[in-house]
């Protein structure tokens, strides 16, 4: 009996030729393949729901319009991440940022938790609300940084991907990538700092 057929790999050089020629067919299944690698990075580095299919679009559009700039110097979905990230980070960049993560800013779940993290006598029971709240307080600090920083330091500490690597997604500079790392950090440092203070008095 013969086995079931089983997807095969996207043969990506054939998908190239026949969207570029208008093949219909083609291009939903580039889009199916290709979709939950992006939208991962869409949430990731744009949590908002409201704007992923708006932002999901958009990336389309443009792989589909630089199909014809693909050098093959790297792996389709490689080229097609760099372009979602790039469009992730042109729309943080219009978006207003936070100059300053305060306290004044938490609701009251989020307040306790920072209370309860920071404070020497906290509770360290296992419940499940300090996460959900936690999970909000490190999308506000990240929040509070530039677009730069932002990604870097979630690619880099939440992701763990290597500088290598967020160079190969972004086409940014090892420099420029060591330079947001710590400029972020120091950031977050001290707005933790500034929360510390606040819980403990």
């Amino acid at each position: 009996m013969p086995l079931p057929e089983t997807d095969s790999p996207p043969d990506w050089d054939l998908a190239i030729r026949q969207v570029s020629r208008g093949h219909e067919a083609a291009a939903r299944r580039m889009v199916e393949d290709l979709y939950p690698q992006l939208l991962r990075i869409v949430r990731s580095h744009l949590p908002r729901a409201a704007d992923e299919e708006d932002l999901m679009q958009e990336i389309f559009m443009k792989i589909f319009s630089k199909l014809d700039g693909y050098r093959r110097e790297q792996p389709f979905p490689h080229w097609a991440a760099r372009i979602a990230l790039n469009t992730c980070y042109d729309q943080l960049r219009r978006q207003r940022v936070r100059p300053e993560f305060r306290f004044a800013d938490l609701g009251e779940e989020e307040s306790r938790f920072i209370e309860e993290t920071l404070s020497s006598s906290a509770s360290q029971s296992g419940s499940e609300g300090p996460d959900r709240d936690g999970s909000e307080v490190v999308e506000r600090l990240l929040a509070s940084l530039n677009p730069v920083e932002r990604m870097v330091l979630r690619m880099l500490d939440m992701e763990r991907k290597s500088v290598r690597e967020i160079m190969d997604l972004t086409g940014w500079s090892p420099s420029k990538i060591k330079v947001a790392a710590m400029r972020g950090r120091r950031k977050l440092a001290d707005t933790l700092k500034r929360l510390e203070r606040r819980a403990v008095t």
